[in-house]
């Protein structure tokens, strides 16, 4: 007995020494970590890291940039089944422990041991939640310790909801997925709230390894996980019998899904990126949430896309079919699996879809485009493909499907119609496109090439060109500017330049060959002689020009510093091409082009907002908060205006619609009162007028008859006579441009090779660019009522011979008016039908070498 009682004694003196030491040991620990711990505070402020996001003007994604796909989100947003399913694979008492759970500890090791492997794991959610935010991976006993202290600390300050969200939001789910949103989008490509028991089970198993139960990499043993929780949830009696059995049985549906913007504007997204990059470094950038808004409209993005896209496939049927792109021998027993493995390594370039030719007979092809789908093209979708020889040939037509294609070729189709399908090709010409809002400098629309994935190359920004003819309405304005008027006399005759310098000769030509002798202004250049020009330049100077056009924003370093500058022969890219244009269609005021309209943080504050130059034309003598209240006013009665008189047109189907200074609101300053706190141009600042009011509305009047009478006259398919452009083609149709606007938009279109070559002789600016110009201006100016240039004062509009361009003599049949700055206008009458003398007399303010 006396040794019992002593091995009792040693016992509990030894447990009680144990006891202490062990109290002693933690307390210790917890004097020494406590100080180096993290403020939990902290967690009610924190900020995931969250991928930069860029919107359209009405607020469209456009792209995601970031390495972290998150979404975050309320707790009140998660579904309880998902609640209850992540409670039951990872804490089934997180609402009964305060931050350690023993019970749970002490399952977990039993499960180590008899299973050799963890179910539902050790740690709660709520050490999690201090691992995920605070704390490093390494595997050590203070990291552990200190995951238990925080653990019992962040149960102290914060509550349960408030754990959970910060948990559901943080965790990493496989697929660049971090968050139980951004894995529900990645995995079912919707938001959570839309799942169902099964995928919301599934969604729950990733978190303890999103690698092994990834139900992309490892299938059937995300399914294996998925019936653990769905069992789990059942014997927690979460869910009842028959929607276990039912989740149970479902199929993984889960596939992967890649960020599906609303807008396509990829170009556009890399110009936002690219530009904020330089304002913020890439840690910020890429993983606070900035939410960037861009002055893109979306609907007129989709019309630039899909007139560029439509533009270069028309001009790549005209040439011809350049053959499949590979053909792979199929395998006689199993083709199928032979042409699926030929698909396994293609993809989609824009809206052609890669395929594989399985039959061909006679007027068809049968064709495979996706593992378990073929399709038919029929004769009116391959009769076209005449095989090309050159851009300016093409062989004969085909007669059967056996002449264009063979078992095996792996081709493009296009789908026309629904189940409607053509043959096609990838354009190895490429276009550039960017639109305006010539009134503030707001990019509308850009698209810089037939795809960005196939080619990242942003044409509309990057690409410097020749414009050929597109250039030259800035010489004329600057001939305007200079004492010219539309109906001075040029002679269009050959002419010959001699350089010294390189013991060469220049014989510039018109596009026809031909030459017209003495040509009034305004016909020179809505029929774009050449040879006028040059005599243009040549008389008012060529540093007196290049002085001029630096106006409209063009850097005067790439001005050439001779008489080719009248023919467009400077490198201009797309984007700088349309920023001068807007220049006229705003009636004379530089603006400065801009994409970034808006910057916000995750909490929605705003960290930049534009400052646009605004066209404002009663602003000369304004400053500060007056002229940003005039530009108010000014848009307002215009947008009220636009509203008014479409209308009028829509309601009378009359050609004659209102001038709008006839039809202002009435009382307008109640008007502008009521409307200004809502409709406020922030940050406005007036732009600078840079050309004569009279010389804008006088080029705007010639443009127009570009269009009307001149080399754009395919633009009269519109049906409008608002409409004012120029048509651009360089030497050996290398390059086609058209460049064309109203009061309300600018666009400018480019069509040609990344490497020069020509387009083909047709291949002008008005056969090759202006029908993607025309196409897109259709859907952008649907629903629009015509809009007028306000006439300046001191313009006058005169009957002139058209022959001489002096005043017309009385009774002239065929005189025609024009219009003068007031101090120009002409104020000898022609003396008789095409008089020579007549002609001399009109060009007083020109040179005689000119002739």
């Amino acid at each position: 007995m006396p040794i019992v009682r002593f091995i009792s004694k040693l016992f509990f003196w030894g447990a009680t020494t144990a006891f202490c030491l062990t109290l002693l040991t933690v307390a210790g620990l917890s004097l020494y970590l406590n100080p180096k711990l993290p403020s939990v505070d902290s967690l009610r402020s924190i900020q995931l890291q969250t991928p930069l996001q860029i919107y359209s003007a009405d607020r469209k994604l456009i792209a995601e940039f970031g390495e972290k796909r998150r979404k975050p989100i309320n707790i009140e947003n998660v579904p309880s089944l998902f609640v209850k399913a992540i409670l039951a694979a990872e804490d089934d008492r997180f609402e009964k422990h305060h931050g350690v759970d023993i019970k749970g500890l002490i399952r977990a090791s039993m499960q180590l041991v008899t299973t050799g492997s963890i179910q539902t794991g050790g740690s709660t959610i709520t050490m999690q939640v201090a691992k995920n935010y605070f704390l490093s991976r390494e595997r050590t006993f203070s990291r552990k310790f200190n995951e238990i202290l925080l653990a019992l600390q962040i149960e102290q300050e914060l509550t349960k909801r408030e754990i959970l969200e910060l948990y559901v939001n943080k965790i990493y789910l496989g697929n660049r997925a971090y968050g139980i949103q951004a894995a529900s989008f990645v995995y079912y490509g919707k938001d959570i709230s839309e799942l169902n028991l099964a995928q919301l089970a599934m969604i729950a198993g990733l978190p303890k390894a999103p690698s092994s139960y990834n139900p992309l990499a490892n299938a059937e043993r995300a399914l294996l996980r998925r019936n653990w929780i769905l069992q789990r949830m059942r014997k927690l009696n979460y869910i009842d019998q028959q929607s276990y059995e039912e989740a149970k049985e479902q199929t993984l549906s889960a596939a992967y899904h890649g960020l599906v913007p609303e807008l396509e504007a990829p170009y556009v997204a890399e110009m936002v990126r690219t530009e904020l990059l330089n304002k913020y470094s890439p840690e910020i950038l890429y993983t606070s949430g900035l939410k960037v808004f861009t002055s893109i409209d979306s609907r007129l993005q989709e019309s630039a896309n899909n007139a560029v896209t439509k533009g270069l496939l028309a001009y790549d049927r005209r040439h011809g079919y350049r053959g499949a792109e590979q053909s792979i021998l199929l395998d006689i027993e199993t083709p199928l699996q032979s042409a699926r493995q030929a698909l396994d390594s293609l993809f989609p370039i824009g809206p052609l879809l890669p395929a594989v030719v399985l039959e061909v007979y006679q007027d068809r092809v049968l064709a495979l485009i996706a593992p378990d789908k073929q399709i038919e093209i029929n004769w009116d979708g391959l009769k076209w493909a005449r095989p090309y020889l050159s851009n300016n040939a093409m062989g004969s037509k085909p007669q059967s499907a056996y002449d264009i294609v063979k078992m095996g070729d792996t081709i493009r189709v296009l789908e026309v119609a629904k189940s409607q399908w053509s043959l096609a090709q990838i354009p190895v010409a490429q276009s550039a496109f960017v639109s305006f809002d010539p009134r503030n400098g707001a990019l509308l629309a850009l698209v810089g090439g037939f795809d960005f994935q196939h080619s990242k190359f942003n044409r509309a920004t990057q690409a410097a060109r020749q414009p050929g003819s597109n250039f030259k309405p800035f010489i004329y304005a600057a001939a305007l500017e200079n004492g010219f008027t539309a109906a001075s006399m040029i002679n269009d005759a050959p002419v010959v330049f001699e350089d010294e310098l390189l013991e060469s000769s220049w014989r510039p030509e018109n596009y026809s060959g031909k030459f017209f002798g003495p040509t009034r202004l305004r016909k020179a250049l809505y029929k774009s002689r050449n040879l006028v020009s040059i005599r243009l330049l040549n008389a008012i100077g060529i540093k007196q020009a290049i002085n001029y056009v630096e106006r409209f924003g063009f850097d005067s370093k790439k001005l050439p510093k001779d008489l080719s500058l009248a023919l467009g022969s400077a490198e201009f890219t797309p984007f700088e091409i349309a920023a001068g244009y807007a220049v006229f269609a705003n009636g004379g005021y530089k603006i400065e082009p801009y994409v970034i309209a808006s910057v916000e943080s995750h909490e929605g504050e705003t960290l930049f907002r534009a400052s646009p130059k605004t066209v404002c034309r009663n602003c000369q003598n304004d400053s500060g908060e007056k002229a940003i209240a005039r530009i108010d006013r000014e848009r307002l009665l215009a947008n009220a205006l636009q509203q008014e008189i479409g209308e009028l047109a829509m309601s009378t189907a009359r050609p004659d619609i209102p001038k709008p200074e006839n039809h202002y609101p009435a009382n307008e300053d109640k008007f502008v009162r009521q409307n200004t706190q809502t409709e406020s141009v922030q940050n406005a600042v007036p732009a600078i007028q840079v050309m004569d009011a009279r010389v804008a509305y006088i080029i705007n009047s010639i443009l127009k008859d570009v269009i009307q009478i001149g080399t754009g006259r395919r633009a009269r398919t519109l049906g409008r006579h608002d409409l004012a452009g120029k048509t651009g083609t360089t030497n050996d149709q290398k390059d086609a441009w058209f460049s064309g606007f109203n009061q309300d938009i600018v666009a400018t279109v480019w069509v040609g090779f990344d490497q020069p070559q020509t387009l083909g002789k047709r291949e002008v600016g008005g056969y090759a660019a202006l029908p993607i110009w025309i196409d897109f201006m259709e859907e952008a100016l649907t629903g629009k009522a015509e809009t007028a240039l306000d006439r300046p004062d001191q313009l006058i509009t005169v009957r002139i011979d058209p022959v001489t361009g002096l005043l017309a003599r009385p009774g002239q049949t065929d005189a025609i008016f024009e219009i003068f700055r007031q101090e120009y206008a002409p104020k000898q009458t022609s003396r008789s039908p095409g008089s020579v003398s007549d002609r001399a007399d009109n060009q007083e303010k020109t040179p005689e070498q000119l002739f």
